[in-house]
């Protein structure tokens, strides 16, 4: 009788999103293609985004490290990498840090360790604008700001206007609480203290997170690889075949060392 090995444990990817979206929105181009190879890809909403119901206090960042590591939990994922996107980079680095020996690997795109002055007054803006129920407002703040004159600058007019509807139109309700938490997220002491392979991607026609803060935050991770992408804060909308690409390459390198589950 022909011995049968045993199946190959299960490698998990947590997706963290930023602020103002969901993993739909913010992971949605790219997700089938995290998930090839036989990937368990897991997403972790923020309050007020997708299903999960707003927060009733102000967001916490311990906390919401925590939850996403409930969501690994509820997965039955014991060991998992964590891709992170711009405010959901905050929580993917605190998990890392909170949780060190269930955090394999990270990918941070489009990372801040703390807000700069461009990105707090902006993210006063969009607090506030979303808060008093201003969501067209907030849609013509950020558009400008999150898609890269390349992008933005060859449609017409009456492209732009639609897109800036959609955009009004899919505010989610915590983003008000979202935007608070990028004022006062501050991980600076964190990223020396993490302990796994870690890639940057830095989307270098950022307008709303700098791309000296994503440089900062790779030269603070202890070995952290940095990538650049030529797009605005949205790669999932400007070039998400490459984003993925970048996102799963790292992983498959990194995965063959890490144990997972």
């Amino acid at each position: 009788m022909t011995a049968t090995a045993p199946p190959a444990p299960t490698r998990t990817l947590l997706l963290a999103h930023g602020s103002g979206g969901g993993v739909d929105s913010h992971f949605g181009p790219v997700r089938a293609a995290l998930a090839a190879g036989g990937r368990r890809v897991v997403g972790f909403d923020l309050p007020g985004s997708g299903a999960a119901p707003r927060a009733t206090a102000p967001l916490d960042l311990d906390a919401l490290a925590d939850g996403l590591v409930a969501e690994a939990d509820a997965a039955g994922a014991g060991r998992f990498a964590v891709a992170g996107y711009s405010l959901g980079t905050t929580v993917a680095v605190r998990a890392a840090t909170r949780h060190p020996e269930r955090v394999t690997a990270l990918v941070l795109t489009a990372p801040f360790a703390r807000a700069d002055h461009a990105l707090r007054q902006a993210s006063y803006l969009w607090r506030d604008l979303a808060g008093s129920g201003q969501h067209e407002l907030v849609a013509r703040l950020l558009v400008p700001l999150v898609f890269s004159p390349a992008m933005l600058d060859p449609m017409s007019p009456e492209v732009v206007e639609g897109i800036v509807r959609l955009t009004a139109e899919s505010v989610p309700d915590g983003t008000p609480d979202h935007a608070d938490l990028v004022i006062r997220a501050d991980i600076r002491e964190d990223l020396a203290r993490v302990r796994v392979p870690t890639l940057v991607v830095s989307t270098t026609g950022d307008r709303l997170v700098s791309p000296a803060l994503h440089r900062a935050v790779a030269a603070g991770v202890p070995g952290a690889r940095l990538a650049e992408l030529a797009t605005g804060h949205a790669p999932f909308a400007e070039n998400p075949a490459v984003w993925g690409k970048l996102i799963t390459g790292f992983l498959e390198e990194v995965e063959g060392g890490s144990a997972a589950g």
